[in-house]
């Protein structure tokens, strides 16, 4: 299991970092001018957790907001989209969807650096460990529940009806996802892994047809919801720099994969459920926890995991290595990002594990 403390490593805030830091007069100013009933002065500080755009506490006069921005520095095509982070949580906010309350888009970079976007602070609990050590078997069962109905609800949302029918294409996300992580891993890679090229090359032809077509997060997990402070319940979901339209078979088995997850020897990457006795902590299994999402979103059952697997370990490999890459260029959001590049090779040789599974040679 991890070696590091999840929980104390990832929450709370620290110092801004140089490469980061806001000028925060000039911030304020900008708050004072576009978002509703804000009273500075500002203070700034950076939570811990979180990989990519980087995250901040502002804390004012009238209140306490989260900032994300786009990082600082060159970056790779098509990443860091804070403004579609901000569009989408601003259509969901008006379903009752438990996301932040969205305050204001800056796309000027004149004001910090870099495009940014403020929203509420939402008090409460992010857990960073899957298997929830500080909790009871009845606790773990109810959030896994809530986990469950959530990414339910978001996968049955009419996209069209909130204003999202543009957000992306219904079809083919997954062969569009393949491209996209294809080209961002060749951009970002700094070594080689014969399983990736394998992947790469196996992939596309492997590729189903959709399943549907829905608002996807891309990075739906325990660690990216805030839970209320003393009852099983997801108060906001986080971290929508991924999110597009798409097929919802791809994005429930993201989810699933902390039931699959290598652990991590060093507490680089994502938490993992594997090795755990779920029966004991009260946490569901992977069939158990897939029957209930398939009852709440009306689907008779779930084919082609292997494939899926397959495809969202790659993914994941791809996203760690963009992360590391970031990291050596100096404009990572987390000071642990280096730590990412142990995790590259076990997420590839996991997905193409699934890729066997699924009929590669």
């Amino acid at each position: 299991m991890d070696r590091i403390d999840r929980q104390s490593e990832f929450s709370g805030v620290r110092e801004v970092p140089d490469a980061l830091r806001i000028d925060e007069a000039r911030l304020a100013r900008w708050l004072e001018a576009h978002v509703e009933g804000f009273a500075g002065p500002v203070t700034v500080e950076q939570f811990k957790g979180g990989q990519s755009n980087p995250t901040y506490r502002v804390t004012a006069a009238s209140g306490r907001y989260v900032l994300r921005r786009k990082p600082p520095g060159t970056l790779l095509p098509s990443a860091h989209a804070v403004d579609r982070e901000y569009r989408v949580i601003s259509a969901l906010h008006g379903t009752g969807f438990p996301v932040a309350k969205p305050h204001a888009l800056c796309e000027d970079e004149g004001v910090i650096g870099t495009a940014f976007y403020v929203m509420d602070h939402v008090d409460g609990r992010v857990i960073w460990e899957p298997h929830m050590p500080a909790s009871d078997p009845g606790e773990r069962a109810a959030v896994y529940d809530r986990l469950n109905e959530t990414i339910a609800r978001l996968h049955t949302i009419d996209y069209e009806a909130v204003g999202l029918s543009d957000f992306g294409k219904p079809g083919g996300y997954v062969a569009r996802q393949i491209r996209r992580w294809s080209q961002q891993y060749s951009a970002s890679a700094t070594e080689d892994v014969a399983e990736m090229d394998r992947l790469m090359a196996w992939l596309p032809g492997a590729c189903p047809e959709d399943t549907g077509a829905a608002i996807v997060h891309g990075d739906f997990r325990l660690d990216n919801v805030i839970l209320h402070e003393s009852e099983p319940r997801v108060l906001a979901v986080l971290d929508w720099e991924l999110a597009t339209l798409g097929d919802p078979l791809a994005d429930f088995t993201y989810h699933l994969m902390q039931w699959r997850m290598p652990p991590s020897e060093t507490g680089a990457g994502v938490g993992s459920l594997v090795g755990h006795d779920l029966a004991a902590l009260g946490i569901p299994d992977l069939d158990s926890y897939t029957a209930r999402y398939c009852e709440r979103t009306g689907r008779r059952r779930l084919e082609g995991f292997d494939f899926y697997f397959a495809y969202n370990f790659f993914r994941m490999a791809a996203i760690f290595q963009g992360i590391v890459a970031r990291a050596r260029a100096g404009n990572a959001a987390n000071p642990k990002a280096e730590a990412m590049a142990s995790q590259v090779r076990p997420m590839a040789e996991t997905a193409w594990h699934y890729a066997r599974r699924a009929g590669a040679s």
